[in-house]
């Protein structure tokens, strides 16, 4: 397994001389607190660029600037609907630092799914936990208040609307202060340090895969912590590549008339 750093310059390149990439790619990140979830910016804010010098890959969703954690980049766009398209309903789960110590109601409440402005959230998978060992410090840092303690959660959703898990937390009476994704499925941040990514190896696009991203039946591959792993139906090879299968014409019951040029 392959870990980068923000000054490494050394990444492999898996494209052809054509440009073409013969694998989808997968990127895994930890984005830092402040890094915005794009690659350019007209303010001159910090952003993929400086993390990732990859080109022709973007992110799997969004993870807002002062939020921190996982965030999936690909160059491949059925893959990156997999990974991000409400209808996938793909796990994301968060750790959660919030203000005061959540009640037995107020998590029984985000299990059900509580009423935001933008209507009611799906039933949601939340737990206490203790504070992660190891855990990095943010700069800035959560802001601290002697009278009022601070607790941590995990909560797993399988939607992803503007700032969800803040609006959340906040209709329970119970602010986020800081706001850690840890995984997209089964990918998790373990092992990648803040501004760290590492590349997960893909296998070659194919198009009972590209259906299935698309939304209709397929028994193509699926995604897994590591790779894509699935039912191999591969198709016969000759010594020009794939072999394509024949088609087959219905015979004409008349010759046509040429037409007028």
């Amino acid at each position: 397994m392959c870990v980068w750093g923000a000054n490494d310059s050394a990444f492999p390149d898996l494209r052809n001389p054509q440009g073409r990439m013969p694998v989808p790619r997968l990127i895994l990140l930890n984005k830092p607190y402040g890094v915005l979830p794009q690659f350019t910016d007209d303010q001159g804010r910090p952003t993929l660029a400086e993390l990732v010098p990859v080109k022709g890959v973007y992110a799997a969703g969004r993870l807002d600037r002062d939020s921190e954690g996982l965030l999936a980049l690909s160059d491949d766009g059925p893959l990156i609907a997999r990974i991000a398209a409400p209808a996938s309903k793909m796990p994301k789960t968060y750790w959660v630092q919030v203000e005061g110590v959540p009640t037995d109601e107020a998590l029984e409440a985000l299990r059900r799914g509580v009423t935001l402005k933008d209507g009611p959230t799906l039933p949601a998978e939340v737990r206490r936990m203790e504070e992660p060992d190891p855990l990095w410090p943010r700069d800035p840092p959560v802001r601290y208040r002697a009278a009022i303690p601070t607790s941590w959660i995990a909560l797993t959703l399988r939607e992803g609307r503007n700032r969800q898990v803040r609006r959340m937390t906040a209709a329970v009476g119970f602010p986020t202060l800081r706001l850690i994704r840890w995984s997209i499925g089964d990918w998790t941040l373990d092992g990648l340090a803040p501004g760290q990514w590492r590349e997960v190896p893909q296998p070659p696009a194919t198009p009972s895969s590209r259906q299935k991203s698309s939304g209709q039946k397929s028994t193509g591959q699926k995604l897994t912590g590591q790779k894509l792993t699935g039912p191999k139906a591969p198709a016969p090879t000759g010594k020009r590549g794939p072999i394509k299968p024949r088609r087959t014409v219905a015979p004409r019951s008349a010759p046509s008339r040429p037409r007028n040029r």
